[in-house]
């Protein structure tokens, strides 16, 4: 009989706009493949499947005057339902490692804080879309807002979708946000200093995550 693979692990990249999630869960990626040898499947959030994108279009680039919060904040638990279901617990089912930019804990800081709508809210949603579904870490990368600008502006020049172009006082919510979901959960996040090089961020990040990847060591 075949045994049944081990369990993968799931780490989410979050933070608000210009913070390097992307670029980190590239290198994080890269370094758990080649360093440790896993096998790992990086995605995104909104999206990862078919029709996550799909509606990761409408949300960015939505039509007539936009979504309000409460429509939002449901768009995005659709798309999270159809990547957990199709993507994310697959994943993790037949051993792989998943690293994701966004998750859950982005929709507690933009629409649940941000936004107004309320972490129970948010979490009901969660609840009901994905099974509560939590990443074994998310890990919070923090810039300052000199950093952020500077790295938006490099990044998207004078074009930002809906919710990136939305106002510095909401992204500073975001921010604010984020670390407060963080302090009230330090065994779920880690937080991660997100300024200088890839490289300096990316040394942090494996610092931080050394215990996860002990404790999953086969």
């Amino acid at each position: 009989m075949t045994s049944k693979a081990q369990r993968g692990c799931f780490i989410a990249l979050e933070g608000g706009e210009g913070t390097g999630k992307s670029t980190q869960g590239r290198l994080l990626a890269e370094a758990l493949r080649e360093d440790f040898g896993l096998s790992v499947t990086t995605t995104r959030e909104p999206g990862g499947t078919g029709g996550a994108e799909a509606i990761r279009e409408l949300l960015l680039n939505p039509p007539g005057k936009g979504w309000n919060a409460q429509s939002e904040a449901l768009l995005f638990a659709a798309a999270r339902a159809d990547h957990v279901a199709h993507l994310i617990v697959p994943a993790i089912e037949a051993g792989e490692w998943v690293v994701c930019d966004r998750f859950v804990d982005s929709s507690r800081a933009y629409q649940g804080g941000a936004g107004g709508m309320g972490d129970d809210a948010i979490r009901a949603l969660h609840a009901f879309g994905s099974n509560g579904l939590r990443p074994d870490c998310a890990v919070l990368l923090e810039v300052d807002d000199a950093a952020r600008h500077e790295r938006l502006t490099a990044r998207d020049g004078d074009t930002s979708d809906a919710i990136g172009g939305r106002s510095k006082e909401y992204h500073k919510a975001v921010a604010e946000s984020f670390r407060a979901l963080a302090d009230a959960d330090p065994r779920g996040f880690v937080v991660v200093d997100g300024s200088g090089t890839p490289e300096e961020v990316h040394a942090r990040i494996m610092e931080a995550i050394a215990p996860l990847l002990r404790r999953t060591k086969r």
